[in-house]
């Protein structure tokens, strides 16, 4: 039963960088938390670039043993605190009022102290590189006890913990708003199960992120007092403990830094191939299916500690391969005998579930303990885990950008940019990672800033660095994209892609209450989609169809 939409909040009219900071618009707050988490983004690359600087040769010393290990924290830190997940919340922020018909976001001052709570974490968390000692060198994970004040002294190790409780904290307390949004603000007509495939995704993630990160910043607490003398982790047990806390949220997380995307990739192509999203009540089930199991398999990064039941959890990590084989029948559905129209937004999605394929098949090895038992410390895990990361998130997240980049901005994006920036990525990509699922099978250690001269190691490394190149050239295409796009505006329209779903139904970008004009009625998910329907039922070309020619 849908609910009706309730009064609209207050909108900030300052302007400039004040008014920015402090609107209470949903679509000014996740513009806000989507641009500086991008910019953390580059950084994180930044950092990357370098680590793969010193890997590029064995005994390399382009950097030093601790500042490698900075950079190893950091970088991860970076990529997973302050750009994937917070981009993620991004897109919810923005887009699900908008999809759901509501003129604003739930608790707007709550999700805007959100906003600045995440801001300060990610500002006190950067600040460790100037701090002495430098920053964080624990790993973006901080086990105990290499975290604790013996092993891992100084104050940016200090800064990196209470930065992770600020940002966790601020991106729990949006994502709470996004649940109430959904909860609560429907438009009239607006069913549960009417609500668009992006939403349902976006839904399953933030109530993942409010059911797990307080895990986050309870761990994060607990060592901050563990480092300053509390003596909690102590000892095996205190290791485990910590290991327990930590995954519990960190595996959740991981779909958190997944769904999103994957709604995107599922807008885009169901856009794209001028059809409705297929099977869209499994693919919901199948949702709810993965959020549910994801809170059931997070000892499974604990094989090898003799502290877990191997067989309980291996039997889980499997399981998950039924919800995740229903969303690519389901794209695959889609495509059949659709009219389809191959956009950079298209490309980037089908390179989603393609990218992304790998990571999940490398994942059925280390979901079996006794294969994870050989590979847990080699370059495999570290080959398997970008490959869900970031050539499944990374790739959903563009395709995202340049569907949705008309709504934002009201401008288009260059197509022929786009389609370069796209090849760039994908061959980078797996000449970033691809080798390291045969260095790992190899035995090359992960989380080392040096590794001996050993037959074969030197050129794949060497490889693994001149793609992570080719990625940042990637990246580079794409920020001229954007440059040239916003610069030199090509007028977008308020629908052009002829969209499904109810944020093509308003002005590009948005007003500030969002709609300014009638909504149509919702009788599915798809409720623009109906309309050319009628149109086409009352004796009219559909639109669609003269699109596709």
């Amino acid at each position: 039963m849908s609910v009706a939409t309730a009064p609209p909040a207050r909108i900030s009219r300052m302007t400039g960088w004040l008014g920015t900071l402090t609107s209470t618009d949903h679509k000014r707050m996740g513009l806000t938390l989507g641009g500086l988490s991008l910019l953390y983004f580059l950084l994180g690359g930044l950092f990357a670039l370098l680590m793969r600087t010193q890997l590029a040769q064995s005994n390399m010393h382009f950097v030093s043993d601790n500042s490698y290990n900075e950079l190893f924290t950091m970088h991860g830190s970076t990529m997973i605190y302050l750009f994937v997940t917070p981009m993620a919340i991004a897109l919810a922020v923005y887009l699900v009022p908008l999809q759901i018909g509501a003129t604003g976001i739930s608790a707007p001052r709550l999700a805007l102290a959100g906003l600045w709570t995440w801001i300060c974490g990610g500002l006190i968390m950067q600040q460790g590189w100037f701090a002495s000692g430098g920053a964080g060198r624990a790993g973006w994970s901080s086990y105990a006890p290499l975290s604790n004040g013996t092993n891992t002294p100084g104050v940016g190790q200090d800064l990196w913990v209470i930065g992770v409780i600020l940002a966790a904290a601020g991106m729990a307390a949006m994502a709470g708003c996004v649940v109430a949004t959904i909860a609560r603000r429907r438009a009239p007509g607006m069913a549960l199960l009417r609500m668009p495939v992006f939403t349902w995704t976006a839904l399953v993630t933030v109530l993942m992120v409010v059911a797990s990160f307080p895990i986050l910043v309870l761990v994060m607490v607990l060592l901050y007092i563990d480092r300053h003398g509390g003596h909690i982790f102590t000892g095996f047990t205190g290791a485990i403990d910590y290991q327990d806390l930590f995954w519990f949220f960190g595996h959740p997380v991981v779909y958190v830094m997944f769904f999103p995307y994957l709604g995107a990739a599922a807008e885009a192509i169901a856009v794209c191939s001028h059809k409705r999203w297929f099977g869209y009540i499994a693919f919901v089930a199948s949702m709810m299916a993965f959020a549910a199991m994801s809170t059931a398999v997070w000892s499974h990064h604990m094989y090898t500690t003799g502290g877990v039941t191997n067989q309980y959890f291996a039997f889980t990590s499997t399981l998950l391969l039924v919800p995740a084989g229903v969303e690519y029948f389901d794209a695959i559905g889609t495509l059949i005998g659709g009219a389809l129209v191959l956009r950079t937004s298209m490309l980037f999605a089908l390179t989603f579930f393609l990218q992304f394929l790998v990571g999940g098949l490398s994942g059925v090895f280390v979901a079996s303990p006794v294969l994870d038992y050989q590979v847990y410390g080699t370059y495999m895990i570290v080959a398997h885990f970008h490959y869900t990361l970031f050539a499944g998130s990374i790739f959903g997240f563009f395709a995202g950008v340049y569907h949705w980049f008309p709504k934002f901005t009201g401008a288009l994006l260059r197509e022929r940019l786009g389609k370069l920036q796209l090849v760039l990525m994908v061959i980078g990509t797996n000449l970033t990672f691809f080798p390291m699922f045969f260095l790992g099978n190899d035995g090359m250690p992960r989380r080392v800033s040096r590794y001996p001269t050993h037959p074969g190691w030197g050129t794949l490394n060497e490889l693994e660095t001149i793609g992570a190149g080719i990625i940042a050239l990637g990246v580079l295409v794409f920020l001229v994209n954007v440059w040239t796009s916003l610069r030199r505006r090509v007028p977008a329209g308020d629908d052009p892609w002829l969209g499904h779903t109810l944020e093509w139904a308003t002005s590009s970008p948005p007003p500030p209450l969002n709609f300014d004009r009638p909504l149509p009625p919702i009788r599915s998910y798809a409720p623009l989609l109906d309309l050319r329907h009628e149109e086409m039922d009352r004796g009219g070309e559909p639109a669609e169809v003269s699109a596709a020619r």
